[in-house]
């Protein structure tokens, strides 16, 4: 689990120039770039630090919509691009291999369907330190956020149930719309009064009589 920054998968692609000078010049322009970081503040998106090759230097705290990984791609804003912020400032980075190089598609705000490639997930967690104020252990509202190669030449990062999957030996070609409702419930076997275990090293389980 990372507090606030991670290491990311060394992936190539651009930045566009114009971010590297608060759009005062550079627009229209792109910059070879090499992920290096992820950064996590609590409401607000992921920031990504970059390592510019031709400069040597590393460039930090730019959004998902300052990165493009070829030179014709689209223009989805930032909102389109990642639904929500960022739900905690402790994090994990995964790749979940069961999905590595699978093709998804998510449905954006803009109502329309957009293509691309799994990369890899972040999700949010409360670590017992502090008191958790956000929603991150609620199973309402936590959100896990899938980052996407876009066929647009942009990237995205969605949460599950806005993305599908296709799986050529798993999924067939056509598939049923998921209807489903969100899990609402947090369950646990710890706590309650009606069982207790004996004091030996293979305890039994016994019932509590009232």
């Amino acid at each position: 689990m990372s507090y606030i920054v991670a290491s990311l998968p060394p992936i190539k692609c651009f930045v566009k120039r114009a971010f590297l000078y608060n759009d005062h010049k550079g627009h229209g322009e792109l910059e070879p770039c090499v992920w290096v970081s992820l950064k996590a503040l609590r409401g607000q998106v992921f920031r990504i630090e970059s390592l510019l090759p031709a400069y040597g230097a590393l460039y930090d705290k730019l959004p998902i919509h300052a990165y493009v990984w070829h030179a014709d791609a689209g223009d989805l804003p930032i909102d389109v691009l990642q639904l929500w912020d960022c739900m905690s400032y402790r994090f994990t980075i995964i790749e979940k291999i069961a999905l590595r190089n699978l093709g998804v598609k998510f449905l954006g705000k803009d109502k329309a369907w957009h293509f691309g490639k799994y990369l890899f997930t972040v999700d949010f967690c409360a670590d017992g330190l502090d008191v958790d104020t956000t929603f991150t252990e609620q199973a309402e509202e936590h959100k896990s956020f899938n980052f996407i190669q876009l066929e647009n030449g942009q990237f995205a990062t969605q949460p599950n149930n806005r993305c599908l999957w296709y799986d050529q030996s798993l999924i067939p070609a056509e598939t049923k719309f998921p209807d489903f409702q969100a899990a609402q419930r947090l369950w646990t076997v710890d706590g309650t009064r009606k069982w207790s275990a004996s004091d030996d090293w293979f305890y039994d389980i016994k019932e509590k009589k009232e």
